[in-house]
């Protein structure tokens, strides 16, 4: 009897479990603790043997290394069997790319014991021949997915990212994929569900890695493909974004963006639309006394001038500027200076990028722009300075020449090696950075420069730029390669406050979103890479989207990233990302600055010269034809005759009675009318006597 009421208790719990699950079933469907098959069946639990079967069976990379325990997959059956379906020609990319690696892990998908939380609803069609293509992604992981096989899959991306996220991407916050921790490169994943049997410590684990990785704090949308991001060092704590087609922006320490540009030189800069066109705006410098004499200091390609013909393709160009008097946002253009004309056969390999030192000079970058020596023979030698390091002394008194070459640099007195040269051998330089707390052995700077390959623009290497080196055949501080093929971004020497992990590393990335540390071993002999993770929209209230374009500091050492998720220089798809560490506050008391409002210039140079330009040091430079102090003086040339003044470069003011260029003529009809004048006056006052006689008389 005992027997027979444990029998019927039983049978009552399972009915009522089953009518639960049936009455639930649409909330447990999207469950995480609910697991089920794409099919609707329970998963199977792998036994040793069956995992080394799928081993032999599946090749090098396996479903069941993400998957240890619980699988929805038969060991000898493939993931994608039939070779009409729509998945099965997708996950058919099987060269060794980055994107085929991805598929791999979404192929694995339909193994998951959460297969059918993962693929619901991912397709919109119910219609029985036709099975979900991709399961749920996680938005992160979606714009991932999306810019690293655009182009491997044109028939699957046929939207933009939005659109793609938005019908494949989980945006509920319910399980989505991947759900399996990730051992690449790239990142943490954004659940960890699998390979342990209770979800709460699932969701433990990942908060605790979430709390090591950084976020990418939006700041701005809507640039017009920007290149970089620098500051001026005035303690004003502003922003000047560059623009590729000419453009610099100022974004106040607001975050508002003036509507009137600091420089618009769009009309001379010539840029290019392509991918890999490096034409354009390329870098923005402002002098280490800015605040004092408002000298700034831009590169950009154009083909002005006497340049226009030729076999080059266009020319790099090098400008002084100078901020204006009356409008402290916006640069007086008329004050343009040419420092520097490289001519330049191609459109790669450019350089370009400025930046001034603690030792006062300005550093130019120029990479080989992929020229050979049959090009340079065919140029007749306009060519020297590429694969090179410039560095000139712009704070010169000469007013006959717009800088002056450091006695230190290595070809000062050489007859082989033009002077300005500080070393050489560099293919394609795409972010260098100045140590402001460091010095090396020699007492010199310290320069880190991200070089990329001359033949693959994928890896590249880490230089310690130091006097007189030829890095075609020195050893380079490190190698780097890209983990995901895309084309490696030089990033900053991290000397900022706000996060304590990153002080003194050097971060890098490349295009596709993909972050990376470079720091100092104990010893401080060897370097060691780690990857910095991205957290989610979700930790960080934003995340990261697009193709990286660049980085950039502002005045306390942060770091800013620029993306873009066109590449098109007409879209306005732009943003900028301010690098946040969510364990410190966003702006530490201890970090705190005070802005200064920023000053107009006020030098006595810049009030009284108006016949020529200010140099750095303060010095009025004049133009042809002017003289004196601040240039106030004409100077005509030959000099002015009979009492004539020069009032302007080879024009002078002349007395009446003189005429011509230099008052050398006499004018013939004011000395007759004189002559007929003085003959009157004799006749009337002889006229005038004989009156007064006759009437004596």
């Amino acid at each position: 009897m005992v027997h027979l009421k444990l029998i019927l208790i039983a049978v009552v719990a399972v009915h009522f479990w089953e009518s639960a699950d049936a009455k639930f079933g649409e909330r447990g469907e999207n469950s995480p603790r609910r697991r089920r098959c794409l099919d609707g069946s329970t998963p199977r639990r792998l036994k040793k043997r069956e995992t080394k079967l799928t081993l032999d069976i599946s090749g090098s990379e396996t479903c069941h290394d993400l998957y240890p325990r619980m699988s929805c997959c038969h060991p000898r059956k493939s993931v994608h069997q039939n070779p009409h379906l729509r998945s099965a020609r997708i996950f058919s990319v099987s060269n060794n790319t980055e994107c085929a690696k991805l598929l791999e892990e979404i192929k694995c998908a339909r193994c998951s014991p959460h297969a059918q939380g993962l693929f619901h609803s991912a397709d919109q069609e119910d219609s029985s021949d036709r099975e979900p293509v991709l399961p749920l992604l996680c938005q992160d992981y979606c714009s991932e997915f999306y810019y690293t096989c655009r182009s491997h899959i044109p028939e699957l991306f046929q939207a933009d990212v939005d659109e793609f996220c938005l019908y494949y991407g989980r945006r509920d916050g319910g399980l989505c994929f991947p759900d399996f921790p990730r051992k690449q490169v790239r990142g943490p994943a954004s659940n960890y569900l699998d390979q342990m049997e209770d979800y709460e410590k699932a969701e433990e684990m990942n908060r605790k890695h979430k709390q090591n990785c950084y976020c990418a704090q939006e700041i701005l949308r809507g640039l017009r493909q920007p290149v970089g991001i620098v500051n001026c060092g005035d303690g004003s704590q502003r922003l000047f974004i560059l623009e590729k087609e000419g453009l610099v922006k100022i974004l106040t320490p607001r975050m508002e963006l003036i509507k009137e540009p600091f420089l618009d030189i769009h009309k001379i800069v010539q840029s290019g639309l392509k991918g890999g066109d490096e034409r354009g705006l390329l870098s923005l410098a402002f002098h280490p006394n800015y605040k004092k004499n408002g000298k700034l200091y831009v590169s950009y390609t154009t083909n002005q001038e006497r340049w226009a013909m030729g076999p080059h393709d266009h020319i790099l160009r090098v400008v002084e500027y100078t901020v204006s008097r009356k409008n402290v946002n916006q640069v007086d253009q008329r004050t343009m200076r040419v420092l520097l004309e490289v001519a330049e056969l191609h459109r790669k390999h450019l350089g370009g990028q400025l930046l001034f030192g603690p030792d006062g000079f300005l550093h130019i970058f120029l990479g080989d722009g992929m020229i050979t020596l049959d090009d340079m023979e065919e140029m007749d030698g306009l060519s020297d300075f590429t694969g090179s390091l410039l560095r000139v002394d712009v704070d010169t008194e000469c007013c006959n020449a717009p800088y002056s070459i450091p006695r230190s640099n290595p070809y000062f007195n050489s007859t082989n090696q033009p002077p300005e040269i500080f070393a050489h051998g560099l293919h394609n330089p795409g972010r260098c950075v100045v140590d402001q707390h460091q010095v090396d052995t020699n007492t010199s700077l310290v320069i880190l420069c991200l070089d990329l390959s001359s033949k693959n623009s994928t890896s590249g290497r880490i230089l310690q730029i130091s006097k007189g080196k030829d890095y075609e055949h020195e050893p380079s501080l490190y190698e780097l390669k890209s983990s995901s093929g895309a084309l490696l971004v030089g990033g900053f020497l991290y000397r900022g406050c706000q996060s304590r992990r990153l002080h003194g590393t050097y971060v890098f990335g490349d295009r596709g979103g993909h972050f990376r540390a470079l720091h100092k071993s104990s010893s401080g002999k060897h370097f060691q890479e780690k990857t910095l993770c991205f957290g989610s929209s979700g930790s960080c209230r934003s995340s990261l989207t697009g193709h990286v374009l660049g980085f950039g500091e502002d005045e306390l050492g942060e770091v800013y990233i620029l993306a873009s998720s066109k590449s098109m220089t007409q879209s306005h798809s732009g943003k900028l990302y301010k690098l946040v560490d969510p364990k410190r506050p966003p702006v530490p008391e201890e970090c705190r600055r005070k802005v200064q409002p920023p000053e107009p210039l006020i030098t006595e140079c810049s009030r009284l010269c108006k016949n020529g330009h200010c140099t750095p040091t303060g010095k009025c430079c004049c133009l042809q034809g002017w003289e004196g102090d601040f240039c106030r003086i004409a100077k005509c040339d030959p000099a002015c005759r009979h009492g004539g003044v020069c009032v302007k470069p080879g024009k002078c003011f002349c007395k009446k009675g003189f005429a011509g260029s230099q008052c050398e003529q006499v004018d013939r009809d004011v000395h007759r009318d004189s002559r007929e004048g003085f003959l009157d006056q004799i006749i009337d006052m002889t006229s005038y006597l004989l009156d007064l006689t006759s009437y004596v008389v």
